[in-house]
């Protein structure tokens, strides 16, 4: 599936397009009762995952047809849905749930939640990312914070104090750079930062320009130019070596 994109859509389903043409290719992914908050493909392009208020389903996109049974974990729902590089595990990110963030994680193979869970007494995940090696995922979360987690452990790593403005999603984004050494953020402040993985600092200053909050982030796949969306009804491109908009 590399020539489709996949929408959101608020009337509880899912719509793929032919990037190429922009014309759409398939009828509504249905199944969800609610709205859609975020969709990935899995990296072999058989799969497509979304994710809303009630848990995460799962559609062969060969035919269309819906994968097992809905994935659930937190109460209050999944935002953000992300697989990991070899496709055996996918991350949820969900909002409160007994006063606690939480991430899940699901087996693939069996459909199951993976026995550990990420959870702090944190804002809403609002973006979840796992490197490039598939050993790390990044959450972002409502209290403007970015951290680092053992995917196999479940072992947080640490914490990137973004400086983002705290508010609900106020890091709405995160994104790792292909060779898995720097990690985007962006969020409600409409900046853009870069930081280090290894140590977990800010790499040079922030990438300024957008007049509304950064809702996503995504790295080229040679990892020179990033891309930022925003409310403010803008994408910009951005030169990672000079952090100059394109």
């Amino acid at each position: 599936m590399s020539s489709a994109d996949a929408g959101l859509c608020f009337t509880r389903g899912v719509r793929l397009w032919d990037v190429g043409t922009g014309h759409q290719i398939s009828q509504h992914l249905t199944g969800h009762t609610g709205p859609v908050n975020s969709v990935a493909f899995s990296p072999d392009g058989k799969t497509l995952a979304g994710a809303s208020g009630h848990g995460v389903r799962l559609w062969d996109l060969a035919t269309g047809r819906q994968i097992g049974d809905l994935l659930t974990g937190p109460t209050s729902g999944v935002g953000s849905v992300a697989f990991s590089p070899d496709g055996k595990t996918l991350a949820g990110g969900g909002g409160y749930d007994g006063l606690r963030s939480q991430v899940w994680l699901w087996n693939m193979a069996t459909g199951r939640a993976i026995s550990h869970r990420l959870t702090r007494p944190d804002g809403a995940i609002g973006s979840v990312a796992f490197s490039p090696d598939g050993k790390t995922l990044a959450t972002a979360s409502g209290d403007g914070t970015v951290r680092l987690w053992d995917a196999t452990t479940g072992h947080l790593v640490r914490d990137l104090v973004t400086g983002h403005t705290n508010g609900v999603y106020s890091v709405g984004s995160v994104a790792f750079s292909p060779d898995g050494k720097t990690l985007a953020s962006g969020g409600i402040s409409g900046q853009v930062r870069l930081w280090d993985v290894a140590t977990g600092r800010q790499v040079g200053n922030s990438l300024t320009g957008h007049t509304g909050p950064v809702t996503s982030v995504a790295f080229s796949p040679d990892g020179k130019t990033l891309a930022s969306a925003s409310v403010d009804g803008t994408m910009r491109l951005w030169d990672v070596a000079t952090r100059r908009s394109r």
